[in-house]
């Protein structure tokens, strides 16, 4: 089992390579895209760290539902993922990328939540021109990103660090990922922690 699940994520995350330029290439897409140039890598200090317990928070979702982080107590393991901003590069391969490697998710009894500061009707075009996500797209926009703020993840000029947030079923943190905003994390490292995470 161990052997199949490894074997699936190499050939998901080959093929999640493979098909990088054909995402951003997308002629439709591309013209909506706002490149906001090099930014600082990262530009804020985190307020919480691994073994806190995750500060709960209850926002809106793209699907019309209000979506909780303590929802998923003794249910779910759950890994946060906090984007800049909607119609950016990064951002726009990013997300769609989680798609293709759902099972890993599934296997290890974890769920994604997606979060930005953008408002819900940017959030919807948005996903809309990406494709269905699997996963819950949330809306940290007011109280202008209080969630990020709570996490310290919220930079200097209003939009979120690029920061995968991994939190076990009790609650607690078990890791933390701060990217380089100009950068897609590493998805073969986001299969490892979850890995470690469900075997805990």
């Amino acid at each position: 089992m161990k052997k199949l699940f490894l074997v699936n994520i190499v050939s998901s995350l080959i093929f999640f390579l493979s098909i990088t330029p054909a995402l951003s290439a997308s002629e439709a897409f591309k013209d909506n895209i706002f490149n906001p140039g090099q930014l600082k890598p990262v530009d804020s200090t985190l307020k919480v760290k691994v073994g806190d317990l995750a500060p709960d928070f209850t926002l809106p979702s793209v699907s019309g539902e209000k979506v909780s982080l303590s929802q998923y107590r003794g249910k779910k393991h759950v890994v946060i993922s906090f984007v800049p901003a909607a119609w950016t590069p990064v951002c726009s391969d990013q997300w769609p990328g989680y798609n293709i490697v759902k099972q890993m998710f599934d296997e290890n009894d974890a769920v994604l939540l997606g979060i930005t500061v953008d408002n819900i009707p940017t959030l919807y075009a948005w996903t809309k021109q990406m494709g269905k996500l699997w996963f819950p797209v949330l809306s940290d926009f007011w109280p202008h990103g209080a969630v990020a703020e709570k996490y310290g993840v919220l930079r200097s000029s209003g939009v979120t660090e690029r920061a995968l947030i991994f939190i076990d079923k009790n609650g607690r943190i078990q890791d933390i990922q701060v990217s380089d905003i100009n950068v897609r994390p590493d998805l073969a490292q986001c299969a490892t922690t979850l890995e470690k995470m469900n075997k805990r």
